[in-house]
């Protein structure tokens, strides 16, 4: 199997249902921050794709943090959601901000 479709499964096998029907049908997944109880959007790719949410689920601003490596995006957004979820203070401390600059549906 392809390291691309592998990385997949494996996100895929951590996501909810909730997550994995969002994901499905956007391309994206909700996460809960673990410290300040925010929601995140991790969009499909590897760097610029997390987007902190406001009360109305707009993008109120951009994240970035990458694991270590060359992986492939399934890989990149589980590790993300992980860290979201168990240690988000200190993912945020690690990660770039950067302002939405599209609108995310």
């Amino acid at each position: 199997m392809k390291p691309k479709r592998k990385g997949l499964r494996l996100l895929r096998e951590w996501l909810s249902p909730e997550q994995l029907a969002q994901y499905d049908a956007h391309n994206y997944f909700d996460v809960t921050g673990c410290h300040s109880g925010k929601r995140y959007r991790i969009c499909h790719g590897r760097a610029t794709n997390i987007y902190e949410l406001d009360y109305a689920g707009r993008p109120r601003v951009g994240w970035c943090f990458i694991p270590k490596g060359r992986l492939v995006p399934g890989d990149v957004m589980l590790a993300q959601k992980i860290a979201l979820e168990t240690d988000e203070s200190a993912a945020l401390r690690a990660a770039k901000k950067f302002p939405p600059l599209w609108l995310i549906r």
